[in-house]
């Protein structure tokens, strides 16, 4: 720290200690200075020969035959004025970082200019600052901390704006220029250096003045970061890395996503600040901090607008997150644990961006202008839509545990997605066995929209398995499930695919569409959705373990395996009275194709996903093992 001595007399002021201060000196003093209850018992001379004020105090004070003067309102209080008043008398005065700016407004008040003396005090304090303290990295923060209790009078004395552009300037030199001390996580820089012991010699790094700027408070802070932006020689990265370390350093409990009791106001004013200070460029910050910031946001309910600039910005980059960091608590009073809308609006602004499109204006003929809307390509990679969509599966899994989260919102949330083509639905299947199991009561309508979001082509022999079994799911899926599995099954060993009963195979082919009411009659729909009993899921369950064993003994055992299963399903589903109905309806639909009707059957659009493309393909190869396999309905 730097510092500067004035005068060369030795300090002889005294205290009786009664708040009396005096100077000892063979003159008797002729004036009594009065500063918030401390009294100064001085002489008229030095004082009024550097200070304007007091020869205007002092000229009125004559007119009614008194010495006595009151300045109560001089800044910096008795200290200030006490060191003032020694530069008067020529007594050594230290000034530095900490009391420059206290004496610089003691002194302004007092009128201590050139124009009162030559060499006053106010010329050598502005030297002192721009030559000293103003190059000095730290004494510059020092300075500006100790400006605030003398606002205004320290901004309209350009203190507060000369140091917040030095250590901008600072902040903006040349790292290889950086010759003065400044603090650093040394734990940060240890592990970078692999643990060596040479962390002197280590060049020094971009963001090596973020840590000391979190000694400032919001408001001055936020000045400081303008600056440097202005400057336009700092990337976004080490702006964002100074919002972010300011961020953990100033909100506690911040860096776990949690907001610890205190002052709120002050915790708004810092969140919302950060939020507004974020640089440009994407990336310039990480999707976990600004998902941070976001559940801050939502703690200490901030604006809808400071919101929605955080989800924008999320949105740009939601690749990167995790699914613990997309849990954002609700605000109190919330129905939900989790806030569910504002993650499903983040999802929606990742997928906007894969919708652009541009509008272009163009003259016709008769020179009206038109204007085009061309629809460029999207922008997200299938990479980042895949993370994406992994992501939110997990997220799913975790906000189906909340007994009061709504079928809808689920729903809402999964179906943001579903444009993305995922390889497996594996942690989909998850997502919704897990609602299934915490919510029991809901409606059928409820459990048929979800369960069409899944595809169960899609999903790993170990899911297939499990869902066979799940007597959570409605029958349908459970029979689509198994009938796909024992597909897969027969394309992998070799071997044709079984043919189904006319009435199941219409069925199934329609992959367990919901859509269309033309497809089946509503008391049909009612059994299909209906959850398989105790014992059929027995009957179930028998047959996959013979299936298993039937797997080890080749392909023709897979074959007679096929038929066997496929028989069962039909039986199982025969005695639920579904395709004893469907026969019915069928055969009304022919009687009636056969007299010139239209055409009978389903007509009911595909949601996971037509069988026909691997049922032609499994006949191509086996033409003549199709035909004498094919089962009938007797």
């Amino acid at each position: 720290m730097k510092f500067m001595k004035i005068g060369s007399k030795l300090d002889s002021f005294k205290t009786d200690g009664t708040n009396v201060r005096y100077v000892e000196n063979e003159l008797a003093s002729d004036i009594s200075v009065d500063v918030e209850g401390s009294r100064f018992c001085l002489h008229k001379f030095p004082l009024l020969s550097k200070c304007a004020c007091l020869q205007k105090l002092l000229s009125s004070t004559d007119r009614n035959n008194t010495d006595d003067i009151d300045i109560s309102g001089i800044p910096g209080g008795p200290t200030a004025f006490e060191t003032c008043a020694k530069f008067c008398y020529g007594m050594t005065v230290t000034l530095s970082a900490y009391n420059v700016v206290a004496t610089r407004c003691a002194a302004e008040y007092l009128g201590m200019h050139e124009t009162v003396e030559k060499g006053n005090l106010i010329y050598k304090i502005d030297v002192f600052l721009s030559s000293s303290l103003f190059r000095s990295w730290k004494d510059s923060i020092i300075v500006l901390q100790t400006t605030k209790p003398f606002l205004p009078l320290s901004e309209d004395l350009k203190l507060v704006s000369l140091c917040i552009d030095a250590i901008a300037t600072k902040a903006c030199v040349d790292v290889s220029q950086v010759e003065w001390s400044y603090t650093y996580n040394k734990k940060k820089l240890a592990e970078e250096n692999n643990g060596a012991d040479s962390i002197k010699a280590r060049d020094v790094p971009h963001d090596w003045w973020v840590e000391d700027l979190c000694e400032l408070e919001i408001d001055y802070y936020k000045r400081v970061i303008m600056n440097i932006k202005t400057k336009c020689i700092l990337g976004g990265e080490v702006i964002g890395e100074a919002l972010k370390a300011y961020g953990y350093r100033r909100l506690s409990g911040f860096n776990k996503g949690v907001m610890e009791q205190g002052d709120l106001v002050k915790h708004k004013t810092v969140i919302e600040t950060l939020v507004w200070l974020l640089p440009a460029e994407k990336n310039s910050v990480s999707c976990g901090f600004l998902l941070k910031l976001l559940k801050a946001v939502t703690m200490v309910n901030s604006g809808e607008v400071v919101k929605e600039q955080l989800i924008r910005r999320i949105g740009q980059q939601l690749e990167e997150a995790s699914m613990v960091e997309l849990l954002i608590k609700s605000h109190q009073g919330s129905e939900t644990l989790y806030d569910v809308d504002l993650v499903q609006k983040i999802v929606m602004e990742f997928m906007r961006r894969d919708k652009n499109s541009e509008i272009e204006v163009q003259d016709d003929e008769d020179g009206f202008e038109v204007q085009e809307v061309r629809k460029l390509p999207g922008i997200l990679s299938e990479a980042s839509k895949l993370m994406v969509a992994k992501v939110i599966d997990s997220y799913l899994t975790e906000i189906a545990k909340d007994p009061s989260l709504p079928a809808s919102k689920f729903i809402d949330v999964a179906e943001s997605v579903t444009s993305i083509p995922r390889p497996a639905h594996d942690a989909l299947y998850r997502a919704i066995d897990m609602f299934l199991k915490e919510h029991p009561g809901i409606t059928k309508g409820e459990k048929k929209r979800m369960c069409k979001l899944m595809d169960c082509r899609k999903l790993s022999v170990e899911a297939c398995m499990h869902a066979v079994q799940n007597d959570r799911l409605p029958l349908r899926v459970v029979v689509q499930v198994l009938f796909f599995e024992q597909v897969r099954a027969a394309a992998s060993s070799g071997s044709s695919t079984p043919d189904l009963p006319r009435g199941m195979g219409r069925e199934l082919r329609s992959c367990g569409t919901y859509g269309s009411s033309r497809s089946v009659p509503t008391v049909m729909e009612d059994e299909w959705e209906a959850v398989a009993t105790e014992e059929e899921m027995r009957a179930l369950k028998s047959e996959i373990a013979a299936l298993k064993l039937q797997e080890e003994s080749g392909r023709k055992s897979m074959d007679r395996a096929g038929v066997t299963a496929i028989s069962k399903m039909r039986s199982l589903i025969m005695s639920k009275k579904i395709f004893g109905k469907k026969v019915q309806l069928q055969s009304k639909g022919g009687g009636e194709k056969n007299n010139g009707g239209g055409g009978g059957g389903s007509d009911s659009s595909e949601s996971l996903g037509s069988m026909n493309a691997a049922e032609e393909t499994a006949k191509t190869a086996t033409p003549s093992r199709n035909l004498t396999r094919r089962v009938s309905v007797s």
